[in-house]
């Protein structure tokens, strides 16, 4: 059975840094391409990045381009969202998921709603 188990979250004050990672479980996890979204609260799933299977390029969300760096650790089957400069529009649930590609993510195509994602990681950001 296919898994994703997202953790590192928690509350931390604007401008402060957070990583959170992924383990994958359950499916052949190299050939994947891999994307982080996350859900504000009263809000809809936000794409927020798609890091190709290899590793090799990640797209990411204008808003948050600049800010956060997604890498992955195929041998621990493992994916990193190291987040800086947090601002409180950052604070959310953060997914891990399957279900975009990058080019997909190159072109903005993404649908959230169709991403199969874990039980995700709270985020809250203090002022």
């Amino acid at each position: 059975e296919a898994r994703l188990v997202e953790a590192g979250g928690g509350l931390v004050q604007r401008g402060g840094n957070l990583r959170l990672s992924c383990v994958a479980s359950g499916f052949t996890f190299n050939i994947y391409d891999i994307t982080w979204a996350r859900r504000a609260p009263g809000k809809g799933l936000e794409w927020v990045s798609t890091t190709a299977s290899g590793g090799g390029s990640t797209y990411y969300s204008d808003s948050v381009k600049g800010r956060f760096t997604a890498s992955r650790d195929n041998a621990k089957n493992t994916l990193y969202l190291q987040m800086n400069s947090l601002k409180q529009e950052d604070a959310a649930v953060y997914y891990c998921a399957t279900g975009c590609t990058v080019l997909q993510a190159s072109t903005s195509t993404c649908d959230p709603e169709r991403l199969f994602h874990g039980q995700g990681t709270q985020v809250t950001v203090s002022s």
